[in-house]
């Protein structure tokens, strides 16, 4: 615990506590502990990262689910009605298709897709209790065709970090985490612009596609997925500091 105090660590005996029981001898907690303080995420050291109450396994290099993230699942969760056809795109973990599929009142079929192949591997060992189908390509690309028009819930945590400020981002995330799911583009609404262009196209009429977003963003994205035909809503958790737009496809005679 000293050295990872020493290296800075805020919560060093939380962390002892989770890297004491990851490992399986005194060797392998040595070099998890050297790892930690040389500043990789406590979650590629420990493997996993506790989300929405379930053990989630996070591979090195995977984009590490955020806590602020549980709103986003718990919003999407909200809308599932019986045998819903959920999409979980830019999955990364799985994260939040599989706390989905464990919150909502009813029963799901759940597909989930990454364009980076660690974060599909990774996405179907945490899903693979959901029957999840988890697929590799790049956002709808990846999904079987068959899909089209008939999704109910449009989970997408598309990156939304401008490009220009990535350098800002803690050494964590910035060394460690795959930079194409951190990098939003200029403004960093490139790859929601592209997820707004063709959601229409794949959800079914009421379908809904949640994203998360930034209080600066916010206002940009909404514009975004409204010129995409779409009818759109801000939510806001004040506990987790986090931001979700909820976009519906009309349903037909409904304006």
């Amino acid at each position: 615990m000293a050295r990872l105090r020493a290296a800075g660590c805020v919560f060093a005996e939380d962390e002892a506590r989770i890297l004491l029981a990851a490992a399986a001898t005194p060797a392998e907690l040595a070099v998890m502990v050297r790892d930690r303080a040389a500043g990789r995420p406590l979650e590629h050291v420990a493997g996993w990262a506790e989300f929405a109450g379930l053990r989630i396994a996070v591979d090195p290099g995977v984009f590490v689910p955020r806590r602020r993230s549980e709103f986003l699942a718990r919003s999407a969760a909200a809308l599932v009605r019986e045998d819903a056809l959920v999409v979980d795109l830019c999955c990364g973990t799985g994260a939040l298709g599989a706390a989905l599929a464990a919150t909502a009142e009813h029963r799901v079929r759940l597909y989930a897709a990454d364009v980076d192949p660690a974060a599909v591997r990774c996405a179907r060992r945490n899903l693979a209790a959901t029957g999840a189908g988890v697929f590799e390509g790049d956002l709808f690309d990846a999904l079987p065709p068959g899909l089209r028009g008939r999704v109910d819930v449009l989970l997408a945590n598309v990156p939304y970090v401008p490009t220009d400020d990535i350098a800002l981002l803690p050494a964590e995330a910035r060394l460690h985490e795959a930079r194409p799911a951190l990098d939003g583009g200029a403004d960093g609404l490139d790859v929601l612009r592209r997820v707004a262009a063709d959601a229409p196209h794949w959800l079914a009429p009421g379908g809904a596609l949640l994203f998360e977003t930034s209080d600066q963003q916010a206002g940009t994205a909404l514009g975004v997925v409204t010129a995409a035909g779409l009818s759109a809503t801000l939510g806001y958790d004040d506990d987790l500091d986090a931001t979700v737009v909820t976009a519906v496809r009309p349903a037909p005679g409904v304006w």
